[in-house]
């Protein structure tokens, strides 16, 4: 398998056979869901971890699955393996008996990030950034094939889905965890996963993700609710904002040094040492000041830098939204060198920030997508040293 992702334990022709047994020996991380019930109308299979093996039994047996190249496979595989990683942490027994897990999946990326990273078993071969990212995406959305016609505006849920996620993998593991289950009340879900691929085809975004008449256009269309996604707006923007994204030690100052220019950088780092503010003290003296520079910045028209974590979206959405409501047109640049070399650079810091915050971040951290910002640029291993 030289040269391909893999992970032991995935089905491969000609017996396509899935060992449960040994996946777990292999993995314990997923002895957990073997304690974790589920709802007992809509999987009455039982624990979470008998689930999975119908689940991954269903995906060997799927055409589909079969006919995918072996990179493919992997992928698929280690999505449909992890997509319910996080139910153990999410589960909630309400009072009439009835069993719910809110949120397990987007608390999932961030636990199959860790895996992904730093389990050398799972990955031997490691996990390249792309893959790492395509294998979180399906987690993510793994549940959107069989409730995308609940959402308040179906069209933009599968729209913004593919801008980070292969929809045609996507409808494979949906319809193996569909087929994975014993229900004591029919419903709705197998036509629903069947009819996603003609739905993202009419939504213009079932090969890949869905275009849009320019990047301002884009912007506009995933901040303003009820807007189409066939509008094309001038783009009026009249400077730029680059807002750095990346763990510390990943090499945001050393991008300001060889690509800033003369842009101004507001640096929240530099704000604390001029303010003599310790980074484990009350922030909003510094944040409230770097905000005030930006304004100035941003009435006067002038670019400028960003430069902090950001790893969050949140984080990063503040100071996005505030440069799109001044008319700035923004670029998020994401750095992220291998995870090892990003710890042993933080660790050799001289300012370095402690592991367990550092571990904290990374346990945080959302990967800039096309939704955020007219461009995202990243800077991830084999683009940086």
């Amino acid at each position: 398998m030289s040269g391909i992702w893999h992970i032991p334990g995935c089905p491969e022709p000609p017996e396509w056979r899935v060992d449960l047994s040994a996946l777990c020996e292999r993995y314990p991380w997923l002895e957990p869901l073997a304690e974790c019930p589920q709802d007992p109308i809509f999987h009455a299979e039982g624990d979470v971890l008998t689930h999975l093996g119908m689940v991954l039994t269903e995906l060997a047996a799927l055409p589909e699955f079969r006919e995918l190249s072996e990179q493919d496979r992997h992928i698929v595989f280690a999505g449909t393996l992890l997509h319910d990683i996080s139910k153990p942490e999410c589960t909630k027994v309400e009072e009439d008996g009835r069993v719910r897990s809110p949120g397990h999946a987007v608390k999932g990326v961030y636990k199959a990030r860790r895996i992904l990273t730093d389990d050398e078993t799972f990955a031997p071969l490691g996990t390249p950034f792309e893959i790492r990212e395509q294998v979180l995406a399906l987690v993510r959305w793994h549940g959107l094939p069989a409730n995308y016609l609940e959402k308040p505006d179906p069209q933009r849920a599968v729209i913004l889905t593919s801008l980070t996620t292969r929809m045609d993998l996507l409808t494979i593991l949906a319809e193996a965890d569909h087929r994975g289950r014993v229900v004591k009340k029919e419903d709705d879900t197998r036509t629903r996963v069947a009819l996603f691929p003609d739905f993202c085809t009419e939504c213009e975004c079932w090969d890949g993700p869905r275009a849009f008449a320019n990047d301002h256009s884009r912007v506009h269309y995933f901040r303003t609710p009820g807007e189409h996604p066939t509008l094309h707006l001038y783009d009026d923007t009249k400077c730029e904002v680059t807002v750095l994204s990346g763990l510390p030690g990943s090499g945001k100052d050393t991008w300001v040094a060889e690509h800033a220019g003369d842009r101004e950088v507001i640096s929240l780092d530099d704000i604390r040492r001029e303010l003599d503010v310790d980074p484990g003290d009350n922030q909003s003296e510094v944040v409230a000041a770097a905000y005030d520079r930006a304004k100035g910045l941003l009435r006067r028209g002038e670019s400028f830098v960003w430069n902090a974590t950001n790893v969050s979206r949140v984080l990063r959405g503040k100071v996005i939204d505030l440069s799109i409501a001044y008319k700035a047109r923004v670029k998020v640049v994401y750095l992220e060198p291998p995870i090892p070399l990003v710890r042993q650079r933080n660790t050799g810091r001289v300012k370095r920030v402690p592991e367990r915050v550092w571990e904290r971040l990374f346990d945080k951290l959302d990967v800039p997508t096309p939704t955020e910002a007219h461009e995202v640029e990243r800077l991830v291993p084999g683009d940086v040293e």
